[in-house]
C-alpha cells in the first residue's frame, strides 16, 4: 500500500486538516490497523516537499496550528497514474510454512502435525472473518471475502502437501545421500 497515495486519494474531494484526513482513513481503511498521527503528518510534509500537496491554510487553535492540506493538479496525477496501474501479483514461491515443512521432514519430525497444526489456524481465522463479515457492512464483507479466498486457496495447498508428503519426503531423503 502507497500510504501517500491514499491521503492523496482522501484530499481529491476537498481540502482537510490532518486530523480530518486520519479519521477518514480510518473509517475506510484502518478498521484493523488505525493509522497513527505521526505517519500522516510525515506523509504529508513528505507530499508538500513534492509538491503533491499545498497547505492551503492555517487556523490557530488552543494547541499547535491547524494546517489544511489540498492536492495539487501534480498531485491528482500522481493518484491518476497510481489508481491505472495494477499491482504486481505477489506468489509466494518460498513460504515459510513450505520451509517448515521441509525442515521438519530433513529433521525427522512429522511435517504432516506441522500441516495439521496450520490448516487448524486457517480453520479458527476463517471462522473469525466469517463472523466479522456476518455482523459487518459492505467494506466488511469485501475485505472479508478478500482474506477468505486467500484463505481457501492456503488451504487447498494444505491438503495438496498432504497428499505428497511422502514424495516430498523420499525426494529429501533422496538428496541427503
Amino acid at each position: 500500500m502507497s500510504l501517500g497515495q491514499m491521503l492523496l486519494g482522501l484530499l481529491e474531494g476537498r481540502p482537510r486538516h490532518g486530523y480530518d484526513i486520519k479519521r477518514l482513513y480510518d473509517e475506510h481503511f484502518g478498521r484493523d490497523r488505525s493509522l497513527h498521527y505521526g505517519q500522516v503528518y510525515s506523509t504529508l510534509s513528505r507530499l508538500l516537499k513534492n509538491g503533491l500537496v499545498v497547505v492551503e491554510g492555517v487556523e490557530a487553535g488552543g494547541g499547535p496550528d491547524r494546517k489544511k492540506y489540498a492536492i495539487t493538479e501534480a498531485g491528482v496525477t500522481d493518484l491518476a497514474d497510481w489508481l491505472g496501474h495494477p499491482e504486481s501479483p505477489q506468489p509466494y514461491l518460498q513460504s515459510t510454512l513450505y520451509q517448515k515443512v521441509v525442515l521438519a521432514l530433513l529433521t525427522g519430525r512429522p511435517a504432516a502435525d506441522v500441516l495439521d497444526l496450520q490448516r487448524a489456524e486457517h480453520l479458527k481465522a476463517m471462522r473469525e472473518l466469517t463472523r466479522r463479515k456476518l455482523d459487518g457492512d459492505l467494506a466488511d464483507e469485501l475485505v472479508c471475502d478478500h482474506a477468505l479466498f486467500h484463505l481457501e486457496a492456503d488451504l487447498r495447498w494444505l491438503e495438496l502437501t498432504a497428499a505428497r508428503l511422502d514424495e516430498l519426503a523420499a525426494r529429501i531423503t533422496e538428496s541427503q545421500r
